[in-house]
């Protein structure tokens, strides 16, 4: 599985983006990072129903820059380049990249471990969400990763 992360407001390529390919059970089958010009390659097994979370790294200087992203039920494929734009942090979604943004936190809260937490509420808290129950769902996100962090 290959492709490339860019920018939602341009075409430039973000560099140091964590590719995480899941199993519908969430066992991780392998990570990747975006290269400078935003390509990855993934070693994925052919025709495997898989989920993908592009997110940043807690240890990584853009931990705080990026909203992660998530595509669900991708059958892995070597030739059909799966690329993806990224919102940035304090920047508006509409809300189809809102419920794209929390998706993928839920995801996190189901995957990551407290060194994640302290990112996803910096991140989480400068989110814009403009329905009522996106904005329940962003609260409640925050409340849980704050507590993770707290922990």
């Amino acid at each position: 599985m290959h492709g490339h992360v860019r920018t939602i407001t341009g075409d430039e390529p973000i560099f140091m983006i964590k590719v995480s390919v899941y199993r519908p059970d969430l066992t991780l089958i392998d990570h990747a990072y975006t290269h400078d010009d935003g390509s990855y390659s993934v070693d994925v097994p052919a025709s495997e129903t898989v989920t993908i979370r592009f997110d940043t790294h807690y240890s990584l200087s853009n931990a705080d820059s990026w909203q992660p992203s998530l595509v669900t039920d991708v059958i892995a494929d070597d030739a059909v380049p799966l690329d993806r734009r990224m919102v940035p942090v304090g920047q508006f979604a509409d809300t189809a990249r809102g419920i794209d943004v929390l998706a993928a936190f839920i995801l996190a809260s189901a995957v990551e471990g407290p060194e994640y937490a302290a990112h996803a509420t910096t991140r989480l808290s400068q989110i814009k969400q403009n329905t009522l129950f996106l904005q329940h769902v962003q609260a409640a996100l925050l409340r849980h990763f704050t507590e993770q962090a707290d922990a």
